[in-house]
């Protein structure tokens, strides 16, 4: 069997989510906003779905929109958070490792004249309350920070930042990104105190194509497509009912035995990769399923499809990079040729040790074989 470490990309589709789309798909077919009993009783299935969902943030259905993926509601989030206080200020708060789905939103806005901060990570790869509330300006609309990281596995300390922010006073926005933190981390949106929070289905065994937003209730957000009024108007088009009972179901599938697993696969890495000549850990992470590593002198794309070719399946670092240098690696400070070398390792509850076994033997086997480039 394949040792399947890149789990943080994307994840298998669990046995509980795939009978729950094939339900939905053969037998609840109907379009939620029919008249008749076929459509009547998919809107009750999708309500149902969207309890469950929130249950499992840990806020109310109504605070809840189902949207297609992280990235969507990322971008959702920036461009309704300026939109909407554009009146007040022009200036936005995120930091220097934020996923794709953040900074390029924010560098559009920022090409049309709209005021940034950058917050930069420490060598940890943590990012300060402290450092969001002195960055804080009168004309601020929106702090951004992403909860568990994806390519580092830390987590912000974005109840901190959050509770920061309200005591300065500052009508900002507060939006997390925490498609990696979704059942993986304990919180709830009220206890983070964010007004807007996403996450994304295919990280936890959901299909692609499926994710949710928070928001807060009382925020009038300025909706993402306009149409036939679904989504509260917020999200107008057809709603996708086989992946909203798939994204149910493998919430209610997820229990606290998966994250401990995790956290043991994870310390059981830690504890044998450093017998790895030269591996170097860049970060061992706080999040229970994330770890980054480099093997110096040894390019990470190269590393990639040496350990492919051995069926170990691993990334180089967030899957959007396609290849290109890590954004994040690079805010660390790291040399050149640890960065060269790094390597993003992540779990699932069906990896084993003996997965990490194999990660392990394939590297040994390629510092064996493959001449260290200096």
């Amino acid at each position: 069997m394949p040792a399947y470490l890149d789990n943080a990309a994307t994840t298998r589709v669990c046995p509980q989510a795939a009978r729950a789309a094939l339900e939905a798909l053969s037998g609840g077919f109907g379009n939620p906003s029919s008249g008749h009993a076929a459509g009547q009783a998919a809107a009750a299935r999708l309500e149902e779905d969207r309890a469950v969902v929130a249950r499992a943030l840990g806020c109310r259905p109504e605070e809840l929109t189902f949207t297609s993926c992280g990235t969507e509601g990322d971008n959702w989030c920036v461009r309704a958070a300026a939109e909407q206080g554009k009146r007040r200020g022009r200036h936005i708060i995120t930091t220097a490792i934020e996923h794709a789905a953040v900074l390029e939103p924010v560098k559009a806005l920022a090409a049309q004249g709209w005021e940034v901060t950058y917050l930069k990570p420490d060598k940890t790869g943590h990012i300060s309350a402290a450092q969001a509330a002195a960055a804080l300006r009168p004309d601020t609309v929106l702090v951004s920070v992403m909860l568990g990281h994806h390519e580092l596995g830390t987590i912000q300390p974005v109840g901190e930042i959050a509770r920061a922010v309200k005591a300065a006073g500052s009508p900002a926005l507060i939006h997390t990104d925490a498609v990696q933190g979704f059942l993986k981390v304990p919180f709830t949106p009220a206890e983070l105190g964010v007004d807007l929070l996403t996450v994304s289905g295919h990280k936890i065994g959901a299909p692609k194509g499926i994710g949710a937003q928070y928001i807060r209730a009382g925020l009038r957000l300025p909706p993402l497509i306009l149409g036939g009024g679904q989504e509260r108007a917020l999200r107008s088009g057809t709603e996708p009912t086989a992946q909203s009972a798939a994204l149910a179901a493998a919430c209610g599938a997820w229990s606290p035995e998966h994250t401990a697993r995790l956290e043991a696969l994870k310390q059981y890495a830690l504890e044998i990769l450093p017998s790895v000549p030269g591996l170097e850990i860049l970060s061992a992470g706080d999040a229970p399923h994330i770890l980054s590593v480099s093997l110096p002198g040894y390019p990470s794309e190269m590393l990639v499809r040496d350990l492919s070719d051995r069926q170990v399946y691993v990334s180089s670092g967030s899957a959007c990079h396609r290849g290109r240098p890590s954004h994040v690696l690079s805010a660390l400070g790291l040399p050149k040729r640890t960065l060269t070398g790094a390597l993003r390792v992540s779990f699932s509850p069906e990896n084993t040790p003996a997965d990490v076994d194999a990660l392990r033997d394939g590297l040994l086997e390629i510092t064996k074989t493959r001449i260290c480039m200096k």
